[in-house]
């Protein structure tokens, strides 16, 4: 396929899904009057997008952050901190902090993504930091056709013996499909009428803001996520955030910096403006990479790929994958992503170990911010059926341009 006939097909495709590109901007909209009414009603004032350092005591935009933070997501109070450096890092503070030796936490949507399976010492990378290293147990029921068995969950759960409940909201390197906020509300309600004590923890990473509301809303106790995924827009360079019952963030707070200290301290280091600016852009920038898989999963599906979601599917995170069938195919269409990235253009990714993943991985990532898939970037395990796994784009139009060139690299 030339140049000229590609253009043409992603003419047709645009045009194929323009009525659900409407529905992206009309949750767009709802998410940005959400975070409009926060900023507001939060009263965010110019002085607080000053700085702190070394040990940020009590520091007013850093708290106001998290005010705001609590605002959008409903939730009784937050931890926004640049201190927390991914969405792993997050998760494993919020586990660590939540859960005692002879604890069991049970994930209820199969298996944890690759670098959690390492925080919890169930993966074949092993660490003597694991939770199964202080002795806290592990149990997991997998999915049935892609959604919930409640049955099992209701069964098990009613023993009274689990202390926290673990749900994985996008596939992460699986090939189920992500989990949409309605799914979640049913499998919270069950529990609930068999046991309301359970503590249930949302890992909501690649989540926030695809559907118009948020696990807090439904009932979780917890949620965790990055701001180098969709809250921080591109915009934010670092951190992640929990937000939930206040009991629960304090206990987090303290895992994070020290017991009897929690949230008093952690120096802003002149991020307040970057994480501000980012979760007020994330709305835009979360329809702009819906938009951009969307397109992503209709060209390839023309062109003959296996893609999840279809791109007329219900979404509930901003990941698109594509069986590609070989390494070779695998690696090349990453490498095409990474030729059309504003950055790094001319770098040429190949399958490496990574800390954290048993499987080599390849990762294109031309990015603005090292690590941040909220961008437009792709990646995969070398792992049988070699599925690429696409997620970002700051606008539409450069993600458009990005997952063409992938394209051509891939058709030569």
């Amino acid at each position: 396929m030339n140049r000229e006939e590609l253009l043409e097909l992603a003419k047709n495709v645009e045009n194929e899904v323009e009525m659900l590109f409407e529905n992206v901007d009309n949750i767009c909209e709802k998410n940005s009057q959400k975070v409009l009414n926060a900023f507001q009603e939060c009263n965010l004032q110019e002085s607080h997008l000053s700085s702190s350092t070394g040990y940020g005591i009590d520091e007013a935009g850093r708290n106001k952050i998290e005010e705001i933070y609590s605002k959008v997501f409903k939730a009784e109070d937050s931890l926004v901190r640049t201190q927390l450096i991914s969405g792993t890092h997050a998760l494993s503070v919020t586990l660590s902090a939540l859960l005692r030796p002879g604890d069991t936490m049970l994930s209820i949507s199969g298996e944890p993504y690759d670098t959690l399976q390492t925080v919890i010492g169930i993966g074949k990378e092993k660490s003597n930091s694991s939770l199964k290293a202080f002795n806290i147990k592990y149990e997991q029921i997998d999915l049935i056709d892609n959604n919930f068995d409640i049955a099992k969950v209701q069964e098990r759960l009613s023993q009274k013996d689990i202390k926290l409940v673990e749900i994985q909201r996008s596939r992460g390197y699986s090939t189920r499909k992500s989990l949409t906020i309605e799914k979640i509300e049913n499998v919270i309600k069950a529990i609930r009428k068999v046991n309301k004590e359970v503590i249930i923890m949302i890992d909501n990473c690649y989540g926030e803001f695809v559907q118009d509301r948020e696990p807090i809303e439904i009932g979780a106790d917890i949620a965790v996520g990055s701001l180098m995924k969709n809250l921080g827009a591109g915009i934010a360079t670092s951190g992640a955030y929990i937000v939930g019952r206040k009991d629960l963030i304090e206990l987090c707070a303290e895992r994070l910096t020290s017991p009897g200290i929690g949230k008093e301290i952690g120096p802003s280091l002149n991020q307040n403006p970057l994480l501000l600016k980012g979760l007020f852009f994330a709305p835009s920038v979360v329809a702009s990479s819906v938009k951009t898989a969307i397109f992503t999963s209709r060209i390839l599906e023309k062109l003959g790929y296996k893609v999840e979601p279809k791109y007329d599917e219900e979404r509930a995170d901003i990941v698109q994958t594509v069986s590609l069938g070989s390494e070779d195919a695998l690696v090349k269409f990453c490498q095409g992503i990474q030729k059309g990235s504003p950055i790094d253009s001319n770098v040429i990714p190949f399958p490496s170990d990574m800390g954290g993943y048993d499987d080599k991985v390849i990762m294109a990532a031309g990015t603005f911010t090292q690590g941040s898939t909220i961008e437009l970037s792709c990646d995969g395990p070398i792992r049988p059926p070699y599925i690429a796994y696409m997620q970002g784009g700051l606008t539409y139009e450069y993600g458009k341009l990005g997952v063409l060139k992938a394209i051509e690299e891939m058709e030569k």
